[in-house]
């Protein structure tokens, strides 16, 4: 079970001066100064992670040793400040050493040092109102998080499934592969594997960024959808991840959400469905644009041309399907799936 952290990085000037030392930029940690006052184990365990010999970190005070007692690599944490959550990162090597600890940030004279240190695989930003994950995790809406937090179990997985955040070090079970020939495995994950992101999909070490918007659109059209949204899953592939993917009596379908309707956003969307239809774990019987409002009548046409249904929101929580001829679609399943393996499941 992956748990997530909630860790507090703007309020004071000492947590926003920590924030710019070891977040915003990448500490050497082969640097002599550093090196020596790590162990054998704590040194290999970061070199592994972080081959390059440099990476990000963030802590906490001995004060949080019980919250902390089983945060492991994997596990996904929220920076919040300003009212919002700002970046979510994936933990990556987690360690206590306190010399180590006060390298990294010099306590005040007097005041208790962090001892536990946890480097990031990964960080992107977001922008996440606090109004919004309070309502995911059943918190007054006024909730401010005034201290570290790590949510576990069903808190922590519904912040995973709302937000669409996976990390990359994701537990195993967690996903049932497909085998490709002489390619990158097929992944079909459950939505709580699901990463936030921002702009669209964006690759970096680990983590791709989606939209805030889009995550917000998915989730509202599983809820339309019921039983069968519920069911949704998603499928990891060479090409990147699914936004929905669903299987049931219609066939198997490929969803992407966007978070605009305009020409651009349309072209995206096409784009995308034709790059991951040849993977689909099932051929695609259906290959579904999803937008938060109508899009023009010829970015209409310029889907259905292509066999794509498209699927809006008409009023809130309601959705309406505006297919793709069955003509046309038959005319281009052809081409969805040409060139895609054959796929067998282990």
């Amino acid at each position: 079970m992956i748990r997530v952290l909630i860790s507090p990085s703007y309020g004071s000037s000492e947590t926003r001066r920590h924030w710019a030392d070891t977040v915003q930029r990448e500490v050497d940690f082969t640097v002599p100064r550093c090196d020596a006052l790590l162990t054998p184990e704590q040194r290999e365990r970061l070199r592994a992670l972080h081959p390059e010999g440099r990476a990000r970190f963030w802590g906490a005070t001995p004060a949080h040793d019980k919250k902390f007692a089983d945060v492991t690599t994997g596990d996904v944490v929220l920076f919040t400040g300003q009212n919002q959550v700002r970046a979510i990162g994936e933990v990556g090597a987690v360690f206590r050493n306190r010399a180590v600890a006060d390298l990294l940030w010099p306590p005040k004279a007097g005041a208790a040092g962090w001892h536990t240190v946890y480097s990031l695989l990964d960080l992107v930003q977001a922008e996440i109102p606090y109004e919004e994950l309070n309502a995911v995790i059943d918190y007054k809406p006024t909730f401010s998080y005034p201290g570290q937090m790590v949510l576990r179990g069903d808190k922590a997985q519904a912040v995973l499934e709302n937000f669409m955040i996976t990390p990359g070090a994701a537990a195993p079970g967690t996903a049932e592969q497909i085998v490709t020939p002489d390619r990158d495995p097929v992944r079909i994950a459950a939505m709580e594997e699901l990463r936030t992101s921002r702009t669209g999909y964006r690759r970096t070490r680990r983590l791709i960024v989606v939209d805030r918007r889009e995550a917000q659109l998915v989730r509202e059209y599983r809820e339309f959808l019921g039983e069968r949204g519920r069911a949704a899953r998603r499928f990891f592939c060479p090409s990147g991840i699914s936004d929905m993917y669903l299987e049931g009596a219609g066939g198997t379908e490929v969803i992407e959400a966007k978070s605009a309707a305009g020409h651009g956003h349309v072209r995206q969307a096409l784009a995308q469905l034709l790059d991951y239809a040849p993977h689909s774990p099932s051929p695609a019987q259906c290959l579904t644009a999803l937008f938060p409002e109508l899009p023009e009548p010829q970015d209409i046409a310029f889907l259905h041309r292509y066999g794509v249904d498209c699927v809006y929101r008409e009023l809130p929580d309601v959705f309406r399907r505006l297919p793709a001829s069955e003509q046309r679609r038959t005319l281009m399943k052809g081409i969805w799936s040409e060139g895609a393996p054959a796929l067998a499941a282990v």
